[in-house]
């Protein structure tokens, strides 16, 4: 669970900064989460549909936290190599939500211009994949001990 609050913490950081830099209102950021469900709708509505897209960051870095975890119990390597098994899942994570999951969304496919496709990778890898690797070579340990 600790693993889930930060990559949801650090991801959503660097989603306020990257975007609040080019004048995009975190609630918007919420709206547009919210809009995998609602389609564009989303960005009409108020804090209800922002809360909905708090749930839904929050339920996908879940999800995205404990494939990792389940993993690393049938295969070592992921926390005897944990750096680069979660840079390496970052990218794999960045790559499946949006080639796979993002255009079957109501939101629909997501457009790459070359600042968000960087900071989109280098934040999965770092502050999703990354936390996930190392939080599940915490519990490996725990568990071993």
């Amino acid at each position: 669970m600790y693993g889930t609050l930060v990559v949801v913490a650090i991801d959503l950081m660097d989603a306020i900064v990257f975007f609040g830099l080019r004048g995009v209102r975190p609630i918007r950021i919420f709206h547009s989460i919210a809009a995998g469900l609602l389609g564009r709708s989303a960005f009409q509505g108020g804090l209800a549909t922002a809360l909905l897209g708090a749930f839904l960051h929050f339920f996908i870095a879940l999800a995205i936290v404990s494939v990792f975890y389940l993993a690393s119990t049938r295969v070592r390597a992921l926390t005897r190599h944990a750096v680069i098994s979660g840079l390496l899942y970052g990218v794999v994570a960045y790559t499946l939500m949006n080639l796979v999951v993002l255009p079957l969304s109501a939101a629909g496919r997501p457009t790459f211009p070359l600042p968000v496709l960087v900071n989109g990778l280098l934040i999965h890898m770092f502050g999703v994949g990354l936390p996930s690797a190392l939080f599940a070579r915490a519990a490996s340990a725990e568990r071993s001990s």
